[in-house]
């Protein structure tokens, strides 16, 4: 099981693969894999059997896993992708951060 800052709902920018530069927001976590979804990034199509004479058989796009490693937080502040850190506030909760401006993320 994988630590990592990135969370569901955080937007997200791809510094990896055939996606490199792309923005997209985090859907889903696979921690078993260290892996995420994105949403719009990193599209396959799959071949779906049919399923009795209710479903027939087509052809569907959905997003494809990408390794926590090759994507980034996106800092709307700084405008670019950035790491992120944590701090203790003085009420001892945890926030993230931007390393680059300092600014807090809920």
């Amino acid at each position: 099981m994988n630590k990592s800052k990135i969370k569901k709902g955080d937007m997200v920018l791809v510094s990896a693969g055939k996606e490199k530069g792309k923005k997209g927001e985090v859907s889903e976590i696979i921690k078993k894999d260290g892996r995420v979804l994105v949403n719009g990034i990193n599209i396959v199509k799959k071949h779906k059997k049919s399923q009795g004479e209710n479903k027939k058989p087509n052809i569907v796009e959905e997003p494809a896993p990408i390794h926590l490693s090759n994507v980034m937080y996106f800092c709307p502040k700084c405008d670019k992708g950035v790491r992120l850190g944590v701090k203790i506030e003085k009420d001892g909760t945890k926030t993230r951060f931007c390393k680059k401006c300092g600014t807090s993320i809920k």
